[in-house]
Order: structure tokens, then sequence, then C-alpha cells
């Protein structure tokens, strides 16, 4: 069987799992997506590789199928044998299977385990795709010019720090540093009052280059292992005092929360789309463009943006959902380009990486992935379903991103959640 047939037996919608919770219908984690992500069930023991299934997680290496432990190594694996251990999983969890016995005490409630970072991020480099984002907050800047020359060109970026990825379901401290108001003489040393989340996706990065070797667009998915919800926390008034020349630092360097699960591009397969760029736009500059990526270089995962205060929590009302987009109509610019770009300059890449994809936003209003849009600068505050208001994030709110695949003829594919919650 070559590998392009093995993938395809892996995602035959028809496929069933003999564990149960992986049947229902708003499952995110069927046996047709198998994600990978780290886990572990007490704080003191060290992180095992996972796979979900249903609600369970299942422990790899004590199924035999890998003999260690690092995410790195296994998201480096040449992209044939990342479909050989994909099909091994699909066979050994799909209804009638003989590793059902042997595999079943492998298996761990993920409400009962601490679920971490997927993949040691060694850096990180946050991107700036979504040109329905880059075109509203421009326009709050620069009313007549809100995208920059080069936008249209180049897949805008700038390098982020890993130390500060953390966990969904972490909290964290509302973040200080300078703010300037515009009648002030001086800047301030203050708490951000100008919070903010962005919804992104993350690309894990699996086989690396060597320094000085540039990844051809045509291979340049080879060295994407997969993606993951991603959100990108802001402090926008610091951010703007401290933004220029250089770019974001202190407004985006105190957290960036990252969900448990890796969905591979072998899940993604049949949500592919053709990229297409507006005949009214420059088209990319040959280095950017290949016969692969303009037939599916596009990716469609629907996104979700959903809120939760602090008396919502108290009066026990859920998430409420705010906003939504789709990846393959709010980028610009695809996982290829980015990678292709990133690397041109002889930048090398190393498995477990982590490219964030700037905001993804809608071309609607009420499709903005950030507060800074949807409220139009805080000028607009959006109404919750409780009679409370919100401009920006307010110490005790909780944001979770959702994100999921779904289409005719092929089984519904889901990130999981990624959750924060800011505690003052």
């Amino acid at each position: 069987m070559s590998t392009e047939q093995a993938l395809a037996a892996t995602l035959n919608p028809a496929l069933r799992s003999w564990v149960s919770s992986a049947q229902a219908a708003d499952c995110d984690f069927p046996i047709q997506n198998l994600p990978y992500g780290r886990f572990r069930t007490h704080p003191q023991e060290a992180w095992r590789i996972g796979v979900a299934i249903g609600d369970q997680v299942l422990d790899l290496r004590a199924t035999g199928l890998i003999d260690h432990a690092d995410m790195a190594r296994l998201v480096a694996m040449p992209r044939a044998d990342r479909v050989a251990l994909r099909m091994a999983l699909s066979k050994g969890l799909a209804e009638g299977s003989a590793e059902a016995t042997a595999w079943a005490p492998a298996l761990h409630a993920q409400l009962a385990v601490q679920l971490g970072t997927p993949c040691d991020a060694g850096d990180y480099t946050d991107f700036f795709v979504g040109i329905h984002h880059a075109t509203a907050v421009g326009k709050l800047f620069r009313p007549d010019n809100p995208l920059m020359p080069n936008y249209h060109w180049v897949p805008i970026a700038y390098h982020g720090r890993s130390s500060t990825l953390v966990a969904s379901g972490t909290t964290f401290k509302r973040p200080r540093g300078q703010v300037k108001a515009p009648d002030a003489n001086a800047p301030t040393l203050q708490a951000t009052g100008r919070l903010d989340y962005e919804l992104e996706l993350g690309i894990v990065i699996g086989r690396g280059n060597e320094t000085g070797e540039p990844i051809d667009i045509s291979q340049a998915e080879d060295h994407v292992f997969g993606l993951t919800l991603f959100n990108d926390w802001s402090a926008r008034d610091i951010q703007a005092w401290e933004y220029q020349p250089l770019g974001p630092f202190l407004a985006k360097n105190f957290a960036s929360t990252v969900s448990p699960w890796i969905v591979t591009l072998e899940a993604l397969a049949p949500f592919r789309r053709p990229f297409v760029r507006s005949a009214e736009h420059p088209q990319p500059l040959p280095y950017l463009s290949s016969d692969a990526n303009n037939a599916a270089g596009a990716m469609d995962v629907k996104l979700e943006v959903l809120l939760q205060t602090r008396q919502m929590r108290d009066a026990g009302l859920p998430h409420q959902r705010i906003s939504t987009s789709n990846f393959a109509d709010a980028a610009y610019w695809t996982v290829a380009q980015m990678v292709a770009h990133h690397t041109v300059n002889g930048c090398g890449l190393r498995p477990g990486d982590l490219f964030g994809s700037g905001t993804l936003s809608g071309p609607q209003h009420e499709q903005a992935g950030c507060l800074l849009e949807l409220t139009v600068g805080g000028k607009q505050p959006i109404a919750l379903s409780n009679g409370e208001k919100r401009t920006f994030l307010q110490d005790g709110d909780s944001v979770v991103l959702r994100g999921y695949c779904e289409r005719p003829g092929a089984a519904r594919i889901g990130f999981g959640l990624c959750e924060g919650r800011v505690i003052g």
C-alpha cells in the first residue's frame, strides 16, 4: 500500500473506534483525527506523548509503537514514517482491533490528567497573515492607508519569546509596562488597561533545515507537523507606545496560550482549498508560488472565540461565543508560504518551533479575532448575555478558542479547547 493509500484509509469517514466516546456527533477527536499532545498523571511525573481519541488520551509509548517520550523526535519524522504511525494507530483503535485488550489500560480520561503545551518550542515567530485584521487595525491608526505597501508582497512577522508560551488552562497576571496617554507629557509604568486576546492558529514545525539552506515552497509542508490553537494575549496600550520603530515587546511577551493538541496535516487533508490571490493584488513572487500551493494551499478551519466573565462563572453561566471566522478566508498567506519566506534568507528551523498565524479575522466586523477590532478600539463595547459589557478584558475574564473542520463526506475534525484566564 502506498503512503497516499494508507493515508486515505485512515480518513475513511465510515471508520469507527472501540473507544465509544469517539463516536459522539460533536466529538473533536474521532478516529480520523488522532492528534498528538503531552500529558502526565501527576505534577512530578515526566511528560508522556499522548494521542487524543474521544474523551480519552492514549499513552503512545505504552502501545509499543514508539520507544521514547520525546515530542521533538516524533514531529521530526519523515512524512512516510508519520503516515505509517498514523496507520498503526488507526488499525489499533478501530472497532474489532486485536490490540483493543492490550491498549485499553493505556487510555486515560482527558479530564483526569494534566495536559501541557504539545511540544517544547525552541523558537517562536508570530506572523501577520490575517488581511482583514491587518486592514481593520490599520484603519484605526491610518484611515487613508490601512495596509503598509509591503503587506501584499511579504509575509510579515516578528520573533517572539518562547519562554512565555503557556499551556491551555494556565492563568496569568495582568501585565505592566509603559503607557503614554495622548495628552500626557511623559509615560507612566502601570498595569495594562487594554488587555486583549488574539485568535490565531499555531504552526508546529516538524523536520528542520540546516542554517543557510532555504526550504523551497514545493517542500515546505514536508517540514510542518501540524496545527494547534494559539492565543497571543496583547496589552494594546503598552503596544501603542512601544511598538515604533521595532515592533511588539512587553505588550506581547507576558503570556501566549497554546492548546494541548497538534492536529496533523494528514488529518487536515480533506479540508484543503485552493489558494487564490485576488487579481487586484500583486501575485506572489516566484519563491512564494507553486502549483501544489495554488491547488490546495489554504486550509478550511472554522474558528470561534468564547468569553466568560467572573460574574458569569459565579452565576453558573457558560462561556458565550462572541465571534467566528475561518482560517482559509482570513489568511492572506498559506502555511507553505510562511515556511518558505521564513527560511529564504537561510534561517534554520528546528523540530518543535512554533509559528503563530497572526489574528484571524473574517471579512465582516462581527468576525473580528480580537477586542481591538470588535470594539473599534474600545469605542463600541460589546454586550454580553448577562447584561455586562466589555471593551477590553477585565480581571477574572476567561477566553476560550475553538477550532474544527467539517464538510459532507468527511469526519468532523476538532482542535479541542485553548483556554486562558487573567487573574489580575
